[in-house]
């Protein structure tokens, strides 16, 4: 190889590797994004994901669970970037131990609950009182130790006068979505669920809203984990759910979602 030609070779040989470093630079900029969410949040971030990573070129992975469990995942530095919790207590635990920044948690829904069961079983129970016909053997909701909606559940249970009677057929699921599952498989007649399962299998299930004096808020908060290095993605993912399409997704599930 002559001079002229091996200089033609190194400066060809150059310019790949730029291309391919270039290349590798926009991989690194489409990263997925990891958000740890509350069980009832399923079906509502499922379906914003779509438009969202086609607005911002970021992939959502989501890690569905119980707010409790969740928030202890992250206290042991679980690799997530955003947290979706259903309840703030939660959240204001993690600030205080430094897993969630302060300046990026916001109120970013208010969730429901109220009675489920299939479709064929409509009519077995109209509110809490009915809970105890003997044509109800389970009554399924999620674990109140660590899920918000399970709490929000023996909350109802208790303020309407209901829990002593009905305890002994309370069975209890992990998480909302857990519960859910105990009905959808016979394994319960009814549950106290949260809306935004009900909205999203209303075509088999029926659903009654109880009244929202019966227990406390379900006030459900998001924040950007401290240790996240997507940080300005998990406030972009924050910022669309409580504004415009994600907004509006949140309320087709039942939520109300707060005005900033």
């Amino acid at each position: 190889m002559n001079m002229s030609n091996k200089g033609a070779f190194i400066i060809l040989a150059f310019g790949s590797m730029l291309v391919a470093a270039c290349g590798n630079d926009n991989d690194i900029e489409k990263h997925t994004l990891s958000v740890a969410a509350a069980s009832d949040l399923g079906p509502a971030f499922r379906e914003l994901a779509e438009n969202f990573e086609a607005d911002h070129g970021i992939s959502l992975s989501f890690s569905f669970g119980s707010t409790g469990q969740l928030a202890d995942q992250i206290e042991n530095g679980a690799p997530f970037d955003v947290f979706a919790s259903a309840n703030v207590s939660f959240i204001e635990r993690l600030v205080e131990s430094g897993d969630i920044i302060e300046e990026s948690t916001t109120p970013y829904a208010f969730g429901r609950i109220g009675l489920m069961m299939q479709a064929t079983d409509e009519g077995i129970a109209d509110d809490l009182y009915d809970l105890t016909s003997p044509d109800i053997n389970r009554i399924s909701i999620a674990n109140p130790a660590h899920a918000p909606y399970g709490m929000a559940a023996e909350d109802a249970l208790i303020t309407s006068g209901m829990l002593d009677e009905v305890e002994d057929k309370l069975i209890y699921g992990r998480n909302i979505t857990d519960a859910f599952v105990q009905i959808e498989t016979g394994n319960a007649e009814v549950g106290i669920i949260a809306y935004s399962l009900g909205r999203a299998n209303e075509d088999n299930f029926h659903f009654i809203l109880l009244d929202e004096d019966l227990h406390e808020p379900i006030e459900q908060v998001i924040g950007v984990v401290s240790y996240s290095e997507h940080q300005d993605a998990g406030q972009a993912f924050i910022d669309y759910i409580i504004h415009g399409e994600g907004k509006e997704t949140m309320e087709h599930f039942g939520f109300y979602v707060p005005e900033e």
